[in-house]
């Protein structure tokens, strides 16, 4: 794939005091220059995603140049084949406005390795603002630039960006963070979610508007990154105890699951057992029911049952309690989210209406 090689806008200069928004001052007489660093196994879509977002702003009267490095110059290959042509090296880039960093399926399974790590801590230190797409948080992580920030990264690898940064507070539902100047996003896709919010503070939300409508998008998707998780995919307990929690309340989620039963099953104080769910999972054993069975109506929603019978079948009381935990966790209605996520099988079917008998 060819580097973009399209002006870019003047970098924000201002914050707004109100509103805290970055304000453009549209001052520079030069493009606003985007760097994306890339590196063999990079997801083509973390690096085409955002760079068509500033591609699409330039046709609406923004300024942005985009190059495309790696760490040694050399060109690479992305995780489905495809070759990526580069513009440089990291020492050869001055100053970019933005400096993005693509993430990669290899990350986190693999070692980071130290030619990517020092190309990134280079760019960062010249760069007005730092960003990463998906796992390109643990570049971030690796190069030190997200120790006490704020960050999230795609779902399914937030638990480990966690655990390898401590020091950092991961957003694990966060469809992008803005931590000061240092911006993460979530999974693959979500990284046009974050160049159209740095579009906004450059430019403003009439031009920004202008650009998702163009790429038909959402200039803000409402609810976070749980919207789209697969049920029940987090990881599973350690402690032999809490993964039978799981089993207990999977096999009869309408069932008793109180502290004082859930105690007595496992032969625990309830003392020991809010102790183990506070010291492994950061949370009570009510709210972890409570989410295992929001997990099972997702699931069940899926499969097409209505919002009603999800809400009996996971074990919530009522409809209305299942949707109070819809609206908590994903800003929406189960019916929302059904809607949403109905496969295009089922799309169809409803719109044909059944032969007659």
């Amino acid at each position: 794939m060819p580097s973009i090689e399209r002006p870019a806008p003047p970098r924000s200069g201002h914050e707004s005091p109100e509103s805290g928004q970055a304000v453009s001052v549209h001052s520079s007489p030069h493009p606003h220059r985007v760097a994306v660093l890339v590196y063999d196994g990079v997801k083509l879509l973390d690096v085409a995603g955002p760079a068509e977002v500033f591609a699409e702003a330039n046709l609406c009267g923004a300024d942005y140049q985009i190059v495309l490095l790696s760490p040694t110059g050399a060109d690479v290959a992305s995780s489905i084949g495809i070759k990526i042509s580069v513009d440089g090296n990291a020492e050869s880039e001055p100053a970019p406005d933005t400096f993005l960093v693509a993430g990669g399926d290899i990350y986190p399974r693999t070692a980071i390795a130290r030619d990517l790590v020092e190309a990134t801590g280079t760019l960062a230190t010249r760069a007005a603002r730092v960003g990463s797409i998906c796992t390109g948080a643990f570049i971030l992580g690796a190069a030190g630039l997200l120790e006490g920030k704020r960050a999230t990264t795609h779902w399914k690898v937030a638990h480990q960006l966690a655990a390898r940064h401590p020091n950092t507070v991961v957003e694990p539902d966060a469809i992008y963070v803005r931590d000061g100047t240092t911006y993460t996003s979530a999974g693959v896709s979500a990284g046009i979610d974050l160049a159209l919010a740095l579009v906004e503070e450059d430019y403003g939300p009439d031009l920004t508007r202008d650009v998702a409508r163009r790429l038909v998008v959402y200039v803000q998707r409402a609810g976070g990154q749980s919207q789209f998780s697969a049920p029940l995919q987090g990881p599973p307990p350690r402690t032999p105890a809490l993964r039978r929690i799981v089993n207990l309340v999977t096999a009869d989620p309408a069932g008793n699951h109180s502290l004082t039963e859930l105690g007595r099953h496992l032969n625990l104080s309830p003392r020991h057992l809010t102790r183990l769910f506070r010291d492994e999972l950061s949370t009570t054993p009510a709210r972890y029911v409570e989410l295992i069975r929001f997990d099972m109506a997702k699931a069940l929603l899926d499969q097409g049952h209505n919002a009603t019978q999800a809400a009996s079948l996971a074990g919530f009381p009522s409809y209305e309690s299942l949707r109070r935990v819809f609206a908590r966790e994903l800003m929406m209605t189960p019916s929302v989210y059904q809607r949403r996520f109905s496969t295009a099988h089922r799309a169809d079917a409803r719109k044909v209406p059944a032969p007659p008998t």
